[in-house]
């Protein structure tokens, strides 16, 4: 092919005495296409080309529909797979909250769309390097496609919007992107607190990757763009300081995926204590701190911008424990306590007794308050929504009620540091039975949550009878009647 190219070159108007100088440009310009080819192989210029389309990696059809008149359903659609972990799910939503399309300009949200940008850079869908064959007997590997290549500029991309957004935030809008990364993550079970135990890890990268993994070395890029002599540090301070590195935290969330009965994090959570010698030495502290670890939130935040459309939670149910605990919802906690959280979050004017009760209409309003599709039917994780929801909102008989979900194990998998965190919230606001309550922990002293203290529980107990609660009035009573049957003795 060179060959035939300098021939032509040799016989050009120019003449024969300038074929060398062409035959050598043409070996010029053939080496450095195989050179870019061989660059393009190993991911180390991709940022060097301009041409987005010649860097994204391929869309799926139903991520790229215009849906102007769809745009809630497309957004449910996307939430729905970017919670269950696609990489390109997550990378739309962060382009759709930031509003990269200007029919998206009403549901603009800084902060929702640097959380979905954080989530796909923690995804390892992001790095990993699937599309490889064994070349030839000898064990090397091959790029089957540039799919490794694109992945690496959709990360870098991914950096440099992230890390855009975090440097214009104060303080508590970078917390709570932090906050909802946690929250996502930590409704993935195993998988979830694996992730975070690696973003906390000094000896991972800023989102988790593994420190010799290509993809993720070129989705940082260098000191300097297309410097390939520059140097290899991280350029984006803001993004890749959003998780702070601690021994603490990282050993937290080894220890919380364990807690799932995964049995390889357990395999996981022995390596961390052996790869450095001060990190054994948390061991109880991280016991007692997992104990009384509780999400950020809830529920995933449901506020949405102005005139935009409510996040929804898409986070659902997973395992035998939900399900057995959904299960018990309509059996076995009266309707009376959703209609009471209905009535205080203005859903209805009284308090339902039966879901009977409740108009269709009622149910839609419920619906889109949670971002769910208005579909009319009160399911029972719903139920369980509107209680939540309630509490957050500062409902004491709320906040009540759903610490005793979490004692039992009704409507939510019991959970002992959440009952005790929501008891504690209505004991704030003067409920004397969640004061009865409280001070059972203290004098069972459960571990993790609070340790045994005679005095505060009984202090507890005496402040719930004067306000009347009835358990601890005669609770009260038994004791005064010893006290004076003593007193008589002596």
């Amino acid at each position: 092919m060179s060959e035939s190219r300098s021939n032509k070159e040799g016989s050009s108007p120019f003449g024969r005495g300038r074929a060398p100088v062409a035959i050598a440009a043409v070996a010029g310009l053939l080496a450095l296409t195989a050179f870019a080819m061989v660059s393009c192989s190993d991911g180390l210029q991709f940022w060097q080309r301009s041409e987005v389309a010649s860097n994204a990696c391929p869309r799926p059809a139903s991520l790229t529909g215009s849906e102007f008149n769809a745009q809630e359903s497309g957004l449910r659609a996307l939430r729905r797979a970017a919670f269950r972990g696609d990489f390109f799910a997550q990378l739309e939503l962060g382009g759709r909250y930031a509003a990269l399309r200007a029919t998206d300009k009403n549901i603009e949200d800084p902060i929702e769309s640097a959380t979905w940008y954080a989530m796909a850079l923690a995804n390892d869908e992001g790095y990993a390097p699937i599309n490889r064959v064994e070349s030839d007997g000898f064990g090397d590997l091959r790029p089957l496609s540039r799919y490794d290549d694109c992945r690496a500029w959709e990360r870098h991309t991914a950096y440099q919007r992230l890390d855009r957004q975090l440097g214009q935030m104060t303080r508590e809008e970078q917390e709570a992107v932090r906050d909802r990364v946690i929250y996502i993550l930590s409704t993935l079970d195993a998988d979830g607190y694996r992730t975070l135990a690696r973003l906390h890890d000094r000896l991972y990268g800023p989102f988790g990757e593994p420190e010799d993994n290509r993809e993720a070395r070129d989705a940082l890029g260098r000191k300097n763009d297309g410097d390939l002599g520059g140097s290899d540090r991280p350029r984006y301070s803001a993004a890749t300081n959003l998780f702070q590195r601690n021994d603490v935290d990282a050993y937290l969330y080894n220890y919380l995926a364990v807690q799932t009965g995964d049995v390889g994090a357990y395999v996981l959570l022995k390596d961390f204590e052996r790869s450095a010698p001060s990190r054994a030495q948390y061991q109880s502290f991280v016991e007692t701190k997992a104990r009384q670890w509780t999400p950020p939130f809830e529920f995933y935040p449901t506020a949405a911008p102005r005139s935009g459309v409510p996040f929804s939670d898409e986070s659902r149910p997973r395992g035998d424990a939900y399900e057995y605990a959904l299960g018990r919802m309509a059996g076995e906690l009266p309707f009376l306590h959703v209609g009471r959280a209905l009535r205080y979050l203005g859903v209805s004017e009284t308090v339902a007794q039966r879901p009977e009760e409740l108009s269709k209409r009622q149910i839609e309003t419920l619906e889109a308050m949670l971002g769910n599709p208005m579909e009319g039917r009160l399911s029972s994780l719903e139920r369980v929504r509107a209680i939540q929801m309630a509490a957050v909102n500062g409902s004491s008989e709320a906040q009540l009620v759903l610490a005793v979900m979490y004692a039992e194990g009704i409507g939510l998998p019991a959970d002992y540091a959440r009952a005790f965190k929501w008891f504690e919230e209505a004991a704030r606001q003067g409920s004397p039975e969640a004061k009865f309550a409280m001070s059972s922990y203290f004098a069972l002293g459960v571990a993790g949550v609070a340790d045994q203290d005679k005095a505060q529980a009984v202090a507890l107990r005496i402040d719930s009878a004067l306000f009347g609660f009835g358990p601890s009035a005669g609770r009260l009573q038994a004791v005064l009647a010893q006290v004076s049957r003593s007193q008589q003795r002596r």
